[in-house]
């Protein structure tokens, strides 16, 4: 729940909550040092030069001490009242908690009031009382070592110093107070030359001076990049930003919260979008330029490199694992920020404006032809496509809301083309199992009438030639049988995409439908239930067992009405969609498993079954 799983991205957001902590700490302007060591056992620790987390007895609980109640007890730490950090980035008291708790081991050392204290810990639980171990004249900060617990991230699980260090640098740059120093055992280091074994961490320069490493010997539309810092007027917080336009590349945009990485964006990015949207249309506005009207956040975005840093009070994440914000109040911040602050540098640099302009309004114009041009492809797609048991197009010209249900046989596609909404849902029965891409030769694939008509149906190209403006919907749907057979089926369609449109997956628009498995209903009330497991849920809890309840188990898309299939599993706001991911940090392991899996090597695919058959249960046999 707060750390967002057990695979490796969870393992180092533990690294994360301890490196936050000393990171506040400095964002308060009460330390200015942090040491990171990743040890030969594969422990890590992290140290600042804070004050140090308090020893005295807790006031709630007499017999513990303050810093036994922060280390095992939820929203225990200072983070939980506004009274001690005016921005930071903890989960309120509950991040070092949960590293505690998912740790075998964590020995936590506070330098405070001339003393040492040390206590160690073991799953959550204190195994030593907290002692005094010795003084100090000039010594003070907290220093928290912890090992990963193993039987809940896997034997195999390790920190990846080149990760690490990443994660500490971008620390340093965000806040260019702080000095981060970096040591790791040179034997966990391998080959990799580009992690130094020790290395010190300050950037003063702060988020331009990370913006002009990242796109370090690549061609900008502009000269010089636009940043800067301001902190807002009375307590609404600090923004910090540096931005550049790339000639030849995609753009990014890496955004963070009192230091935390916002991978999902928020409401931060989306004041700055509006902001940089808005100052460019009303610069073009203000030079004559007529096309400037038609410019999007869009064009403006889409080769913008982006740095964006905002410390705010009290900030509202989506899920505990931060990686979305919701506060109101930070899109208002950066918008009003970044307007002002733009409308300045376009109106002092002309030319650079200029250039700029006419560079975004180039993105736009390419934007519309490629519109056009979808449109023509959709209606010559259909013109192809209009065979019976085929494709039933929808009328909706543009990809923007469009979805294409990929379903099994002509049962389901009649039941499917007759629950759809004609104007933004297509559907395309398939039938059976479609060939297996993953051990079939080119040739095999090409001849393959099933692969051809769906590629011809989603108007785009596969590999090297795929191109995102071509696709003619925004969500792919597959939608099979809630059975091992339909499983299998979503299997193949999705290993197909994932071999042959990796791009598809990555720009998210790849989904599974989530049809029920039962009908349950008892006078005049109907639930479905997706499995077993759910179907047992609302048994207990939605009908009562004293009267009858009729339970049917639907055998396949099929056998559900038309109404039936379009309120449980195609209506939006209604259904369950699951969005097909490949997180970046497991595009290794991805392909590893494809291989393995869905290879033409079955000894890999039995060695696999041998390895996980322990975790295989419910089997019908």
């Amino acid at each position: 729940m707060y750390i967002g799983g057990t695979d490796e991205r969870a393992l180092h957001h533990l690294f994360a909550e301890v490196l936050d902590n000393s990171m506040d700490e400095a964002v308060a302007g009460h330390a200015t040092r942090i040491e990171v060591e990743l040890l030969a056992d594969g422990s890590l620790s992290v140290s600042d030069n804070g004050r140090g987390i308090p020893v005295d007895p807790h006031p709630k609980f007499k017999d513990k001490s303050a810093l036994e109640v922060i280390l095992t007890t939820l929203h225990a730490g200072g983070k939980f009242s506004d009274k001690v950090y005016e921005t930071s980035g903890g989960l309120h008291g509950v991040g070092v908690s949960v590293v505690n708790a998912l740790s075998d081991r964590l020995d936590v050392e506070v330098a405070r009031d001339k003393e040492i204290y040390h206590q160690r810990f073991e799953r959550g639980h204190p195994v030593t009382k907290l002692k005094k171990v010795g003084k100090t004249t000039n010594k003070r900060g907290t220093t928290i070592s912890f090992h990963a617990d193993p039987e809940i991230f896997g034997a195999s699980a390790h920190f990846k110093p080149a990760r690490l260090y990443r994660m500490a640098r971008s620390k340093a740059y965000l806040f260019g107070g702080v000095q981060i120093r970096w040591k790791c055992a040179p034997e966990l280091l391998g080959d990799n030359a580009t992690i130094p074994a020790e290395d010190t961490l300050h950037f003063p320069g702060g988020l331009a001076d990370y913006l002009a490493t990242t796109i370090e010997g690549k061609e900008t539309v502009v000269g010089e990049t636009f940043s800067g810092k301001l902190k807002a007027k009375g307590s609404a917080g600090t923004v910090e930003w540096a931005i550049a336009w790339l000639g030849n590349d995609d753009g990014f945009c890496n955004s963070y919260c009192n230091t935390i990485p916002t991978t999902e964006g928020g409401t931060h990015e989306a004041g700055l979008r509006a902001a940089l949207s808005k100052a460019l249309k009303a610069y073009g506005e203000l030079t004559n330029q007529k096309k400037a009207s038609s410019i999007t956040a869009d064009d403006v975005m889409g080769t913008a490199c982006i740095m964006l840093s905002v410390f705010i009070r009290e900030p509202e994440f989506v899920g505990q694992t931060k990686e979305k914000l919701s506060s109101p109040s930070a899109q208002r911040l950066v918008e009003t920020t970044l307007r002002d602050h733009f409308d300045t540098w376009l109106a002092s640099k002309p030319q650079q404006a200029s250039r700029l302009l006419d560079w975004v309004i180039d993105r736009a114009d390419e934007r519309l032809r490629r519109r056009q041009e979808k449109e023509i492809n959709r209606k010559t797609a259909t013109r192809k496509l209009r065979l019976p048991g085929k494709l039933a197009d929808c009328s909706n010209s543009s990809s923007a809301g469009s979805e294409l249900f990929i379903v099994e046989g002509d049962s389901a596609g009649g039941s499917a083309k007759q629950a759809r909404d004609r104007k933004t849902q297509a559907v395309l029965p398939l039938r059976g199992k479609i060939l297996n891409v993953a051990s079939a030769t080119s040739a095999k694939q090409a001849q393959n009438q099933q692969i051809s008509d769906l590629i011809l149906a989603l108007g785009v190209q596969t590999r090297s030639r795929y191109r995102d403006d071509d696709l003619r919907y925004e969500k792919i749907i597959i939608m099979t049988d809630a059975d091992v057979d339909g499983a299998h089926i979503a299997t193949l369609l999705i290993t197909f995409f994932y071999q042959e449109m990796p791009e598809l997956i990555r720009d998210g628009h790849l989904y599974l439908a989530v049809p029920p498995l039962y009908r349950i209903a008892q006078g005049g009330k109907t639930m479905y239930a997706v499995d077993d497991t759910h179907k047992d849920q609302l048994m207990e809890s939605e009908f009562n067992s004293n009267r009858k309840v009729e339970i049917s188990r639907f055998k396949g898309l099929g056998e559900m009405l038309p109404a039936q299939l379009k309120e449980t599993t195609m209506r939006p706001g209604h259904r369950t969609l699951l969005q097909v991911m490949v997180p970046d940090d497991d595009q290794d392991l991805t392909q590893t498993r494809v291989g393995e899996l869905m290879g033409t090597k079955p000894e890999l695919r039995f060695r696999f079954i041998q390895d996980n058959a322990e975790f295989a249960t419910d089997l019908d046999i």
